[in-house]
């Protein structure tokens, strides 16, 4: 762990669950030597908010900024020390998360005794039906709600924020910007992530909670920002798409997978679809899946010659149930989106397939609830 001290010089951005600060480091060794200046991300609900937040002294952990690794370039302020924030009122909840660290959580879980859900929820056996859209990373979740979206933008969509990226909820301006604009009815954390509407304790109480508690039409599951991946076969956390796939259909849902593809991306692994797709859902997903096979528009010079790419790769997907979906309109579904697409640095102009591949997932997902009726 790298601790440097600093003092607050400005007030940046925030929304809901973050507040961003420009911090001057006061001490330390390159490359966070005293006089630097860095952006750091403080979570209200952890640390505190003092309105007199300019000219306090800060404690920061700088950890994965020092190295340039995620986080999104940010340090992250571990506490106000001059102003720490006042004891909170005493409240139901007993669910800990980000278990045994120095900021670990106490929040009230969904299906806890003492929630006002729990009766419900001890009840709950089955989502009847819900379509669950899962994907890798967590950029594909606005372009999956477009492509929802583009079916019916009255159908009622629950975010699981699954615990693979960044534990708390609150990091993602995405999700926090979708939940405002009314595009998200809820985002629900699972696992050892939190911050969410609903706090839940496994994909699939987070399931259960979508259908019985937010009464979501269907749910879309993506790890938070800050995939991890080792470059190896398994060592990635998209790892547990697979697993939510087969909770969702454990739950009696309708599984569909959205692939990552990427037509731009500069390692072969990732090309045509992603070998962390393949190994998920074409190893891990025991359970039979919809997969969404995007064909894409061949006159588009970014997507030229995608089709025969992926359709080399399909064999590995074969046991599931392969759904082809052209890509007409999504274009413009995508264009409404109230968030920056991007995706590994890349955005929709860069890297249309990424976009329109887990798009077309969601408008799938969308007219299977049409097939039901």
């Amino acid at each position: 762990m790298i601790w440097r001290n600093g003092v607050v010089v400005s007030r940046r951005g925030s929304w809901a669950g973050a507040r961003e600060f420009e911090v001057e480091v006061t001490a330390g060794a390159e490359p966070l030597a005293a006089g630097t200046r860095v952006r750091a991300l403080a979570y209200p609900e952890l640390v505190g908010d003092p309105e007199d937040a300019v000219g306090q002294r800060v404690l920061l952990t700088a950890s994965a900024l020092a190295r340039g690794l995620g986080t999104g370039g940010y340090a992250m302020v571990a506490a106000f020390p001059d102003a720490l924030p006042a004891d909170p009122e005493p409240a139901p909840g007993h669910i800990v998360k980000a278990r045994y660290t120095p900021l670990q959580y106490l929040t009230l879980g969904v299906d806890e005794q003492e929630s006002s859900h729990h009766t419900r929820m001890a009840r709950a056996q089955t989502v009847s039906g819900m379509p669950v859209v899962v994907a890798d990373l967590h950029s594909a979740l606005p372009a999956i709600v477009a492509g929802i979206r583009a079916v019916d933008p009255g159908l009622t969509v629950a975010y699981v924020h699954t615990d693979g990226g960044a534990l708390p909820a609150w990091f993602s301006r995405t999700a926090a910007t979708l939940r405002q604009e009314g595009w998200l009815a809820a985002t629900i954390t699972a696992g050892q992530s939190f911050g969410g509407d609903l706090e839940a304790v496994t994909v699939h109480s987070a399931l259960l909670a979508a259908r019985h508690v937010v009464g979501a039409d269907l749910a879309v599951v993506a790890q938070g920002p800050g995939n991890l991946g080792t470059g190896t076969p398994w060592g990635f956390t998209g790892v547990a798409c697979g697993e939510a796939l087969n909770a969702a259909a454990v739950l009696g849902g309708a599984p569909v997978a959205a692939l990552r593809i990427s037509g731009a991306d500069a390692r072969p692994r990732h090309r045509g679809i992603s070998h962390h797709s393949l190994t998920a859902i074409g190893r891990v997903a025991m359970a039979r899946t919809t997969v969404v096979v995007p064909v894409f528009d061949d006159d588009v010079p970014a997507l030229r010659g995608l089709d025969d790419v992926v359709a080399a790769q399909l064999p590995e997907l074969a046991h599931h149930d392969l759904v082809y979906e052209r890509v007409e309109g999504l274009d413009r579904a995508l264009a409404d989106v109230p968030v920056r697409l991007s995706t590994m640095g890349r955005g929709l102009a860069e890297d249309p397939a990424s976009f329109l591949a887990v798009a077309a997932a969601g408008r799938v997902a969308a007219r299977l609830l049409r097939t039901e009726e």
